[in-house]
């Protein structure tokens, strides 16, 4: 069966988007001051938000236009000092990537670029260059981890190399001892202003694994979480203080961020919940196929073992025309014991995760026809964020939110409400030149390229993405200190990589 789920038509629009362009909005009279602030040591903390991350990796271009770098250039206008990122001068194919001991390390491949004889995004085909055994051992500016969860930048050994895989390949490149953590380095820097944006990873990896994870909530134990768990929010709000505390100690003012919502990122919004095409003829050789299954839900609401309500949302039905697709549900009633399998098809509330727009529709086993992954097989629980998934990230989002809100407002810290400026993404985000930007992640037609601010892993800004972060940290900042920093223009600013061919 064809897959429908397609990228841009790349060749039809052209290699290269056009940059828009405008006036110079920077003011050279010198009228940029910084308020109460004081922007002379500017230190940035979190996880890859912060770091530059973008199109899957961190690579040397890409990293130039973290938000925190962009923010430092326009703080030199009001009395900001030199702002260092981890070196990537040995990025020599600006590919990104890590090596180990010459080996390729699978958390950090190269970058996304969109492959314009393919018309999808692909790893750029080099080999990486980055040795993550070249220590740094530096305390940097830019302290974004990333991967780092909250309770990760208090880790000491996090960045200690005989630790791997548990260690942070990126952090080990600089930190500055083995058992450093990152907040003590960046404290290390006597920072008199900082942004601090964490607590995405500490929801996110659950989503983006399709809820392949535990809600520890309740659980303070964080040794025993999985990679994929979301952090108890007891833990998230204890930690938080803690790295406010440590920020704040000598007085720095700074201004922290709230974590935005899964269904404004591509990662879960680019794949439709009904991505299957189908005749009336098909539809009716794979409901005949689902007769058994349909009838035993019959049989199981004549018996009182699930309410008529449940087993009409699990009954599997095609028809002509877009169909959702058949997934496996674990918080179904269990009927296993009944020979009944915990199907049902997907419904507008459940999101698919981004890569599975390259499984949908192919087949688990090549030699049999009616295998096709979504339709005669269930596609199982990480390929999809369900309904009940999805509320289970917002509920731990909402408090991990309010535990910021509060600790800001306790530490007369500058609140960004990232949360709501990415979700004005769904509905197209107009900035000060007058563009609309938004998350649509290429919706076929050629203005897309230049107005979708996510880069090519769906989870990421791209350039103009982190512009449009700046200006709001910018915004706010200017707002609660009375300062007065120039804001930024995202036009300015690169979109997506296109290659003709990868």
């Amino acid at each position: 069966m064809k897959n429908n789920i397609k990228y841009i038509a790349v060749l039809a629009l052209g290699l290269f988007a056009c940059e828009p362009e405008f006036d110079n909005p920077i003011d050279q009279s010198g009228t940029y001051s910084s308020g109460s602030a004081d922007f002379s040591t500017y230190v940035a903390v979190g996880n890859s938000l912060t770091a530059g991350y973008m199109d899957g990796t961190v690579y040397k271009s890409g990293q130039q236009n973290s938000f925190p770098n962009i923010m430092a250039e326009k703080f030199a206008f009001a009395g900001g000092g030199t702002f260092t990122q981890p070196s990537y001068d040995d990025d020599v194919n600006d590919a990104g990537g890590f090596l180990l001991n010459g080996n390729p390390l699978s958390q950090f491949g190269t970058r996304l670029v969109l492959d314009a004889s393919q018309g999808r995004p692909e790893p750029l085909n080099v080999t990486p260059t980055i040795e993550v055994s070249n220590l740094q051992a530096k305390a940097y500016n830019n302290m974004g981890v990333p991967g780092a969860k909250s309770f990760h930048l208090g880790f000491p050994g996090y960045g200690n190399i005989a630790g791997l895989p548990n260690a942070n390949a990126y952090f080990i490149r600089h930190a500055t001892s083995p058992n450093a953590t990152v907040i003590e380095d960046a404290v290390s820097l006597n920072p008199t202003f900082f942004t601090l944006w964490i607590g995405n990873n500490d929801i996110l990896s659950y989503a983006t694994s399709g809820g392949v994870g535990v809600d520890q909530t309740g659980n303070q134990n964080v040794l025993s979480y999985g990679f994929n768990d979301i952090t108890d929010p007891g833990v998230f709000a204890f930690t938080y203080q803690a790295l406010v505390d440590a920020l704040t100690a000598n007085g720095a003012k700074g201004v922290v961020a709230t974590l935005p919502d899964v269904t404004s990122i591509p990662y879960f919004t680019t794949v439709s919940y009904n991505p299957i095409p189908m005749d009336a003829g098909t539809a009716a050789f794979v409901n005949n196929a689902y007769a058994t299954y349909n009838g035993g839900l019959q049989f199981a609401a004549g018996n009182g073992l699930i309410t008529a309500e449940e087993a009409a949302q699990r009954t599997i039905s095609f028809s002509a025309g877009q169909n959702p697709v058949v997934i496996i549900d674990e918080d179904l009633t269990n009927l296993t014991g009944f020979g009944i399998p915990s199907y049902r098809m997907t419904t507008v509330n459940d999101l698919l995760i981004l890569p599975s727009s390259r499984f949908i529709g192919t087949l688990a086993n090549p030699a049999d026809p009616t295998s096709v992954n979504g339709v005669g097989v269930p596609l199982a629980d990480n390929w999809v964020l369900t309904a009940t998934e999805v509320e289970t990230v917002r509920t731990a989002r909402t408090a991990y939110n309010n535990a910021i809100v509060s600790i800001a407002a306790a530490n007369d810290l500058a609140v960004a409400d990232m949360a709501t400026k990415l979700e004005e993404l769904v509905s197209g985000l107009r900035t000060t030149d007058g563009q609309i930007y938004t998350n649509n992640y290429f919706n076929g037609t050629s203005n897309s390229i230049s107005t979708v601010v996510f880069s090519l892993d769906g989870v990421h800004p791209n350039a103009r993405g982190y512009a449009i972060v700046a200006d709001e940290f910018i915004r706010v900042i200017n707002e609660k200190y009375g300062a007065n920093v120039p804001r930024v223009t995202a036009g300015y600013y690169p979109g997506v990589t296109v290659v003709p061919t990868n």
